[in-house]
């Protein structure tokens, strides 16, 4: 059963004529233990359907369903904080802080209850395969690849369902997107989470249980 469904969705700006949308009519569904990418030209709202699912932005028609529940009807905080992690292209992680600090300001945001944050902290760091040797680290000392390992390690720190990445491999040398990709492979079949990634990378899409493209629907 999904775990994230999207019913007759459209888009337009709100000082756009009535019938000029971004998109419409989107039908997706999500389920945990898959992997998915959603594909699609530059100005065909990829990053505007992330802001749908994530609550930033309200959509134009149609509704989208989490767990059952329509998001226009849910505490949109704690829904970011608690069901759903965010990987981005650019890491957003704060600079200043090591490793360790950025992972566990986010358990701190998200009210998780966690005995000992930092023994979690290097828990999940392992899992995508860093030690805690960059857990010190200041983040700037990381390679980009290394930060995006911690940026996942973050959105996994509250255990959410849904982890959704934008772009997560678009500034990564082939190699690093490889083993960026099974990590998050290995969290959809091994982890049970549902996997959304916004992507131009074909290797991303083969690697995806099914692949979605999103179409500009302006007029």
């Amino acid at each position: 059963m999904e775990i994230l469904k999207l019913e007759n969705i459209g888009y337009r700006y709100k000082d756009a004529p009535k019938d000029k949308y971004v998109f419409k009519n989107i039908n997706y569904e999500f389920e945990q233990g898959k992997m998915y990418a959603i594909k699609g030209k530059s100005g065909s709202g990829k990053t505007t359907l992330l802001s749908l699912i994530t609550g930033l932005e309200k959509c134009t028609e149609g509704k989208i369903l989490y767990d059952n529940q329509d998001l226009k009807k849910m505490n949109l905080d704690k829904y970011r904080n608690t069901d759903i992690g965010i990987v981005f292209q650019s890491y957003n992680l704060l600079p200043s802080f090591t490793a360790i600090e950025n992972i566990i300001l986010s358990m701190d945001v998200s009210n998780v209850k966690i005995k000992n944050k930092k023994q979690k902290v290097l828990e999940l760091m392992k899992s995508v395969g860093l030690s805690e040797e960059h857990a010190n680290r200041k983040i700037l000392k990381l390679s980009g690849g290394e930060q995006q390992r911690i940026a996942i390690a973050r959105s996994l720190s509250y255990n959410p369902k849904i982890i959704i990445a934008d772009e997560p491999t678009g500034n990564l040398d082939k190699e690093t997107e490889a083993e960026i990709l099974k990590i998050f492979e290995h969290l959809a079949k091994d982890e049970n989470k549902c996997i959304i990634i916004v992507t131009h990378s074909q290797k991303v899409c083969d690697a995806a249980d099914y692949v979605y493209e999103l179409v500009n629907n302006e007029k």
